[in-house]
């Protein structure tokens, strides 16, 4: 006879993988972030070139 499922454990497993992709995404969005603000790409106004006058 086969065991009978364990669902508590199924549903843990899923959360766990669930925590980890998000954690690997949001790990992700921040290496490019840091990336952009050590590259200066050239997005962000300064003030000075604003109030040259």
């Amino acid at each position: 006879m086969a065991f009978k499922p364990n669902y508590n454990h199924e549903r843990a497993e899923r959360n766990r993988a669930k925590a980890a992709k998000a954690e690997q995404k949001l790990k992700a969005r921040e290496e490019k972030a840091a990336q952009r603000k050590a590259t200066g790409d050239g997005n962000e106004a300064t003030p000075e070139e604003g109030s040259a006058e």
